[in-house]
């Protein structure tokens, strides 16, 4: 890419970034929450360009500089000109390639919150063991990454793991780091209740959602019906006496398919009733705007010849192979050998590989 093209087509956001700088701080913007984020997430976008903006221009600058000095008698000035301009010329590329990269438009809804849910498919007892380990190795990544992850609600396995567990994430950035592993991931390893030694192959269900904004989803909260019920398991006698569990149910018509669901959705994260309410309104929130959001998903997914990011939860992503310590992402032939610290939560590498196919992609597509 030309410098020139480059740096004209950066000119025509400055103008752009002014404007919604004076926008962020006018009252009537405020007031209108849903707009005020939106203009927020551009104005930090917009920051982050026009700062490599200025850096890129100081390179060019640079250059520029650097040829003047090589016109100069004095032998270090000439050597300090020529050191510069490799320097300068050495860097150019790599601060392209970064602002291709900045302009390339975000997904709007990765800066948000998530919902994780991790439910065991095929295989049994087995299947909700691995989904137990899973949880734990996304735990141990958001411990990593500085998230939040509180438990929602869990159904536990037989012989332990997770039939299903569904937890809020929060952090900077979570959903668009945590939506790659929305998609099926396979198991084969001999379990824990195998007598023979056989290796088996079993999977679990990761499905991560945007948590949505409360002005963004529009619930007719006098048509919830409400139940609540005593909580069971660890925490006490406390737990067991007061009816601090809830349910919800919602009769919800979805706006794509014109077709009336009941949602049902438990809550029993707190001993306390109205924050446990809270919480599995949330949910329902998620829950909402996940499904009517489904057909901007689809759209992007046919637009995309990869599958990195597209949501579909039904597709067979990575095989966890324990025998061999092997991960592969099969998405991307991504394998490497470092099984146990993969599941100790290292897969961070992973989701870097899966964001540069996805961006090299999405380059493709951008006409600059």
């Amino acid at each position: 890419m030309a410098n020139s093209t480059l740096l004209d087509k950066l000119e025509g956001l400055v103008s752009r970034f002014e404007e919604v700088s004076t926008l962020v701080t006018d009252p009537a913007v405020i007031a209108d929450q849903q707009r005020f984020v939106k203009l927020t997430r551009e104005y930090k976008d917009l920051e982050d360009i026009l700062a490599a903006r200025k850096e890129y221009k100081a390179l060019l600058d640079g250059v520029e500089e650097a040829k003047m000095m090589l016109g100069e008698e004095d032998a270090e000035l000439k050597e300090m000109a020529r050191q510069q301009l490799a320097d300068c010329e050495a860097r150019l590329p790599e601060m392209e390639e970064k602002i291709k990269l900045l302009l390339i438009p975000k997904d709007p809804e990765d800066a948000r919150n998530a919902v994780l849910e991790i439910r065991g498919g095929t295989g049994g007892d087995e299947a909700a063991l691995f989904a137990g380990d899973l949880f734990k190795m996304y735990q141990r990544f958001c411990e990593s990454k500085g998230w939040q992850i509180a438990v929602q609600s869990a159904s536990e396995g037989a012989v332990g793991g997770f039939k299903e567990i569904i937890c809020m994430v929060t952090g900077d950035n979570v959903y668009g780091t945590l939506k790659y592993e929305s998609g099926v991931h396979r198991v084969q390893r001999v379990p824990v209740t195998e007598t023979q030694g056989r290796v088996h192959t079993s999977a679990a269900t990761v499905a991560v959602l945007p948590e949505a904004d409360e002005f963004e989803v529009h619930i007719n909260e006098g048509e919830i019906k409400w139940d609540t019920f005593r909580s069971s398991g660890a925490g006490g006698q406390n737990v067991n006496k007061v009816e601090s569990g809830v349910r919800l149910r919602y009769m919800w018509k979805n706006p794509n398919t014109g077709v009336t669901d009941e949602i049902l959705i438990e809550c029993t994260e707190t001993r306390d009733q109205p924050k446990n309410k809270e919480r599995a309104l949330s949910r329902l929130r998620s829950y909402i705007y996940d499904k009517e959001h489904q057909k901007y998903v689809d759209d992007i997914a046919s637009r995309r010849k990869t599958l990195v990011s597209t949501g579909d939860r039904s597709a067979k992503i990575r095989t966890y192979n324990f025998p061999q310590g092997r991960i592969t992402d099969h998405r991307i032939n991504y394998t490497i050998y470092n099984l146990a610290a993969f599941m100790n939560g290292d897969i961070q590498d992973c989701i870097d590989h899966l964001i540069v196919a996805e961006n090299a992609e999405r380059m493709k597509e951008q006409t600059l």
